[in-house]
């Protein structure tokens, strides 16, 4: 099986019904690690050499955040800043995270038709995400579509989110237990546009 990390930056994460909704669904995955940013470096004091050493160990980088003004929180901006440092993750002798899979697990006010070319937004949210896509690229790392979670201002209950979050633990699962096809998940727009569980087999 594949090892995944969720590298979960989000600083209010007690007022997210969505964002702990989805983190619940997985908290029994085996070989599934949830590494919270905000709860370790409150002050930003990000410890480099521990952050890499998680990313060398797992197979799948996960980004879970909400989607800030188009992009991520600070605190992970912060953390891309100073731990895919030269000679780490690019550039010479920089090939510690080659071959490894990443993709983005957002939270989005909008609605999807407000991120589409004639809505609101003006971009799709796989066009917003274009800096991710790109760093996990120079990084020689394999980007996926991501799974995104619309609307999210408008679920005032939990069951409201459970849809969301059981294809949340069954694309991890999918990619832990590397069932999916991954060049034709490449092809659609989102992870969880069509996830199908492995077939004669139920979720752990």
């Amino acid at each position: 099986m594949k090892k995944i990390l969720i590298q979960f930056a989000h600083p209010a994460f007690q007022r997210s019904l969505v964002n702990r909704r989805l983190l619940a669904a997985i908290s029994n995955l085996e070989n599934v690690r949830v590494n919270d940013l905000y709860e370790l470096y409150p002050g930003f004091d990000i410890d480099v050499k521990r952050e890499q050493a998680l990313l060398v160990e797992h197979d799948v980088i996960v980004f879970q955040h909400p989607f800030y003004w188009y992009s991520c929180p600070a605190l992970l901006k912060e953390w891309q800043d100073l731990v895919l440092e030269y000679g780490f993750a690019y550039g010479e002798g920089g090939d510690a995270l080659e071959g490894k899979l990443a993709f983005s697990a957002i939270t989005c006010g909008g609605s999807r038709e407000a991120y589409s070319k004639g809505g609101h937004n003006h971009f799709e949210i796989a066009e917003l995400l274009a800096p991710f896509e790109q760093t996990a690229r120079l990084c020689g790392m394999r980007y996926l579509p991501p799974f995104a979670v619309h609307s999210s201002h408008e679920f005032s209950e939990p069951e409201e989110v459970d849809e969301h979050a059981e294809r949340y633990r069954d694309a991890l699962f999918g990619l832990r237990n590397e069932t999916f096809d991954l060049d034709a998940l490449a092809q659609q727009e989102r992870i969880d546009d069509r996830l199908h569980r492995e077939k004669g087999r139920g979720l752990p």
